[in-house]
């Protein structure tokens, strides 16, 4: 495990043109090298200043008062203890990932401005052609997540072949906020995305285009009908076995559709109910370990599994729980804590 220390944060200077900005260095990769589905490194930011955000709130139905639910006793502690709670479950998920034989490396995040920095998925991603790409961000005070460290370090570790920005459309009010709005499935080359305000779809659509994806676009609401504000946190697609909760997609013809494209896919698609949602079964990732097929996520969210879910996963893959509960305050779970490093290495 690599724990990259920077204090204080360096941040990515965005360009001033108003198109997105790519640097290529070399050609593509060949489509045989595009089928990485499991990542088997991956990038995590250690906070230093946890706390729910409040521009993401209203948005975000999983997010939940962090004094008043997750940690009901915390109202008699400091945020100096909650802080050094989530500190530790960043650092307890890169030992459990480091055990597995996932290579690791952790950034650290002394500032108070940047409260999601936790979830570094959503403003990039890399791809097994080299390829990393920048997202524009709904949240003002989340743009301050990019980082030039970040980017130098995978640069110097990894074949980096272009730098994809989408960053500039957040000017225009249109966002895309990576693997939080975006499910991709590398293998068949689909990309999952629930409309929200933190995905336009006309630019889901660029990307889905200039990536070769198919895109397979869809409305999931709560049962309040509020929209699932990041496709993440319903559904998850491994090598070989989906996670969805189907049933928060209430047109059925879009159900349907979407259940058809993932077994026509290849996957065991598991059904989630909403209620295990809430409990953030759904936001799960596949990582390739030394040993095999792991799939990560908290303890809260393998608790809510039934026991044929648990049998049906374990047989493509290994449960891996972690206890992330104090960072589940601020509406996000495992899968958002990860960013997974798809890039070859040097």
């Amino acid at each position: 495990m690599t724990e990259v220390l920077t204090t204080p944060a360096r941040r990515f200077s965005l360009g001033n043109d108003g198109a997105a900005r790519v640097a290529a260095a070399e050609d593509l990769a060949s489509p045989d090298q595009l089928t990485e589905q499991s990542p088997s490194r991956v990038v995590l930011v250690r906070p230093h200043q946890f706390t729910p955000n409040p521009e993401t709130a209203a948005d975000n139905s999983f997010q939940q008062r962090i004094l008043d639910v997750l940690l009901p006793s915390a109202a008699r502690e400091s945020a100096r203890q909650i802080a050094a709670a989530a500190y530790a479950e960043v650092t307890r998920l890169g030992r459990t990932l480091d055990g597995l034989g996932i290579g690791v490396d952790i950034f650290d995040d002394p500032s108070a401005e940047t409260p999601d920095s936790v979830f570094p998925n959503n403003w990039f991603s890399t791809h097994p052609d080299g390829t990393v790409t920048l997202y524009p961000m709904y949240a003002k005070n989340r743009r301050a997540e990019r980082r030039e460290d970040i980017l130098a370090h995978l640069q110097e570790t990894c074949r980096v072949r272009r730098v994809v920005d989408y960053s500039s459309a957040e000017r225009f009010g249109e966002y895309l906020e990576g693997t939080g709005s975006m499910v991709l499935d590398h293998r068949a080359r689909l990309a999952y995305a629930c409309r929200s305000r933190r995905l336009s779809p006309a630019l889901f659509t660029e990307f889905c285009a200039d990536f070769g994806y198919t895109p397979v676009l869809f409305d999931a609401t709560d049962g309040d009908g509020v929209p699932v504000y990041h496709t993440n946190v319903m559904m998850s697609v491994g090598t070989d076995v989906a996670l969805i909760s189907s049933e928060m997609i209430r047109d059925r013809s879009q159900r349907e559709h979407v259940l058809g494209v993932l077994r026509g896919s290849g996957r065991t698609v598991v059904e989630l109910s909403e209620s295990q949602v809430g409990r953030f079964a759904g936001n799960c990732l596949e990582l390739a370990g030394s040993s095999g097929r792991c799939l990560v996520l908290s303890t809260t969210a393998e608790a809510s599994l039934t026991d044929a879910q648990r049998d049906a996963i374990s047989a493509h893959c290994t449960l891996v729980p972690v206890d992330v509960s104090t960072l589940e305050a601020a509406g996000g779970s495992v899968r958002c804590m990860i960013a997974g490093n798809h890039l070859p290495l040097r």
